[in-house]
C-alpha cells in the first residue's frame, strides 16, 4: 500500500495495564483502513499533568502512512480509544485507559472545532518530543523546528524509557 500522507499520532494511558493498552493501540492502528504502520517509538514513562494524584503515564509515538482525510482519522482514533475503555468525563489532563492525539498530519496546519494540528504544546512536552525525536529526529514541526533540535533542548521532567525497554 502506498499511503499518502505521514501521520503521526501520540499515546498514552495510565489506568488498567497502560503499556498494553499502547502496545494493543499500535496493532489496532495497524488494523485500520487506507492506513500503515509505518514506525513506532519505544514506550516511555512519564508523570502525569495536572493532577498528580493519579498514575504515571505510558507514552509513544507512532508513524502512520495514510490515506484517511484527517478528521476521518480522529474518527478512527476515537472508536480505538472507545474500545480500550476510554470515558470522555471532560476533565483535562486526568487518567485514561488511552489517549490518541493526531500530532501532524503531513504539513497541513488544522485549526477547527474539533482538531488542531500541529498538536499544541507538543513540541514542549518531552512525553511527545523524545519519543518523536526517536521515530524522526529531521521531521519539522511546522512553525516549531526540527524535532531533533526541539528534544536537545525540553525539560525531561523525570521522562524515563520504560523498564524492558531500548
Amino acid at each position: 500500500m502506498s499511503a499518502g500522507v505521514d501521520a503521526y499520532i501520540g499515546l498514552g494511558s495510565n489506568l488498567e495495564a497502560p503499556a498494553d493498552k499502547v502496545r494493543d493501540a499500535f496493532a489496532a492502528m495497524a488494523r485500520l483502513p487506507r492506513t500503515e504502520l509505518a514506525g513506532q517509538s519505544s514506550l516511555y514513562v512519564s508523570a502525569p499533568m495536572g493532577s498528580a494524584d493519579q498514575p504515571d503515564y505510558v507514552n509513544a509515538v507512532v508513524r502512520l502512512g495514510t490515506d484517511l482525510p484527517p478528521h476521518v482519522l480522529l474518527d478512527e482514533l476515537q472508536r480505538i480509544e472507545h474500545e480500550a475503555g476510554r470515558v470522555r468525563t471532560g476533565e483535562r489532563w486526568g487518567p485514561r485507559t488511552l489517549d490518541l492525539d493526531v500530532l501532524l498530519y503531513g504539513d497541513q496546519r488544522i485549526d477547527d472545532e474539533r482538531l488542531t494540528v500541529p498538536h499544541p504544546g507538543a513540541a514542549e512536552r518531552a512525553f511527545v518530543i523524545v519519543p518523536l525525536a526517536e521515530l524522526t529526529p529531521d521531521l519539522v514541526i511546522p512553525g516549531q523546528g526540527r524535532v531533533a533540535d526541539l528534544a536537545a533542548v525540553v525539560e525531561l521532567d523525570g521522562l524515563r524509557l520504560l523498564e524492558g525497554e531500548a
